[in-house]
């Protein structure tokens, strides 16, 4: 959570901190009614991102006033070495400007893209202005003699056709996708009664509200929380909002309680936070006033931002592109080893070169993690109820060699390619591991928090010393704590801080067998 976390009092510490809630335990059992089930898979697939769209609009633009400035100098004035470089810096630089204004006057909010017409003459205003500050820029320094009239001319009605132009298709677009639910952010409604009931009503009479509410969940009876809210159905409790959540690709969690009923407040954030999205509390009913920066808005709607959704929006694309760059790398430098050890474990035992195991992935969801073979085939344990030990009869001679030195784990590169793995994140576990015959998240509250980012090839816990063989709750605890600490305190640097470190860490093979 943010800094201003401190404003209203909650943090991840507080919630973590409460005694272990049985419903935290039971929750990836928690079975949907059919109409809870049947409204989640109507939501499975992803949306388009408002802040996506927004920040992919930003590029275009710049490119749009870039391209059309280089194309009426090629044009009209020619390509020409000595000229180049002035038009250049004057085209990137009369871009930036147009861009940075239009964000700076907020034409970049979601109200004002649906409606370009509406904001024409504002729109028109502001780009002209970027072209008419360094028209003034070019007459104060004196330079204005050595760019062509014509061309600046030419290039200013093109760039404000072709951006209008451009404004107008992103509009029609915008309104189909949220339109056939494509782009939208989708909430439900954590808690019944009166309060959700005017929470909806509030959200729904927001002008261009891009919010679509899939539901109601809470843990009180009929009596004090009806089965439809606000025209909306309840459609479980918390335990089986977790699973909803699990199907459905939910955005945000909507609290509707007081923030004055704190005890309750924690008690539903102890179940919830190990969800990938955003938590916010509705302020909307309270009497309590926080300094302004506490509060994020739906509309007019106040909220109170509890938890963000670890790694979102930019976030995931920066870190998408920083997989799919070092994976390649991975890929290329160790292809040599790759190659000799499919060629060892081929001529030493027969069977698959890849051992491929379920595991969990990001949001719980189950996926398919690729090894390289270090058992003999007949014995290999796929559910890993299992664990190896410590000489263990079924590695194979060479698998006990890529087992220690951690060449088996190299075929996740692909993985991480693929998309199921991230190359730096939460080391996945197998979906029967456990520990004193107790399953992970039985031994550890908290522990599917670790699912809220995609899993990793390697991860902080691994680098500290915490991998190997999981024999006592200490160690699943040590893994999780650490595992945790990597998502709240995410970054890039951070993920090419440990990338660099796995080679060198992992010259300790004590708990490696």
């Amino acid at each position: 959570m943010k800094d201003r976390k401190a404003e209203h009092g909650f943090s991840r510490d507080v919630v973590r901190n409460l005694s272990p809630d049985p419903a935290t335990l039971s929750s990836a059992k928690a079975k949907l009614s059919p109409m809870a089930h049947a409204i989640a898979s109507q939501y499975a697939r992803n949306t388009n991102s408002p802040v996506m769209v927004s920040g992919t609009m930003r590029i275009i633009e710049f490119m749009i006033l870039v391209l059309a400035g280089f194309t009426v100098f090629l044009i009209y004035v020619g390509p020409s070495a000595n000229a180049l470089f002035h038009y250049s810096l004057s085209i990137v630089t009369t871009a930036t400007l147009s861009v940075l204004l239009l964000e700076f006057t907020d034409s970049y909010q979601l109200a004002v893209i649906r409606d370009p017409f509406g904001k024409f003459g504002r729109l028109i205003l502001i780009v002209s202005g970027a072209f008419a500050l360094m028209s003034l820029a070019g007459f104060f320094l004196k330079i204005s003699e050595d760019f062509s009239r014509v061309w600046f001319g030419t290039w200013f009605i093109a760039s404000l056709i072709t951006f209008m132009a451009f404004r107008l298709v992103m509009s029609r677009l915008i309104r189909r996708w949220a339109r056939n639910g494509k782009m939208e952010r989708r909430a439900v409604i954590v808690g019944g009664g009166k309060p959700a009931e005017d929470l909806i009503r509030s959200i729904e009479q927001q002008p261009y509200n891009d919010i679509r509410i899939c539901g109601v969940f809470d843990d009180r009876d009929a009596k004090r929380s009806p089965a439809i809210v606000a025209g909306y159905p309840k459609l479980g409790n918390i335990a089986e909002l977790i699973e909803f959540a699990r199907i459905a690709h939910i955005d945000m969690l909507i609290v509707s309680l007081p923030i004055t009923a704190e005890a309750r407040v924690l008690s539903l954030l102890k179940k919830l936070w190990v969800l990938p999205v955003d938590i916010r509390l509705s302020a909307h009913n309270n009497h309590l006033q926080f300094r302004p920066r506490a509060y994020s808005y739906i509309g007019s709607v106040a909220m109170i931002d509890l938890f963000d959704k670890p790694i979102n929006d930019w976030d995931s694309v920066a870190k998408r592109a920083f997989d799919i760059f070092f994976s390649l790398f991975g890929i290329v430098v160790f292809s040599p080893i790759i190659i000799a050890t499919a060629i060892a474990i081929k001529l030493e035992s027969k069977g698959p070169v890849i051992f491929k195991q379920q595991r969990h992935g990001f949001n719980n969801e189950i996926i398919e993690v690729w090894k390289f073979r270090s058992m003999y085939t007949e014995m290999c344990d796929p559910t890993a109820r299992n664990a190896v030990v410590k000489n263990d009869p079924r590695v194979t001679g060479v698998g006990r060699f890529i087992r220690k030195s951690s060449i088996d784990e190299l075929p996740q590169f692909f993985n991480s390619l693929m998309g199921t793995l991230s190359l730096v994140g939460p080391r996945p576990h197998a979906i029967a591991a456990h520990t004193r015959n107790l399953l992970y998240n039985e031994v550890v509250d908290g522990y599917f928090a670790r699912h809220r980012v995609k899993p990793g090839v390697t991860g902080w816990a691994q680098i500290n010393g915490w991998r190997g063989e999981i024999d006592s709750d200490d160690k699943i605890k040590k893994r999780t704590e650490f595992d945790l600490h990597y998502i709240e305190n995410w970054s890039l640097w951070f993920d090419l801080k440990i990338l660099f470190l796995t080679p060198i860490r992992l010259l300790n093979t004590d708990n490696a067998y």
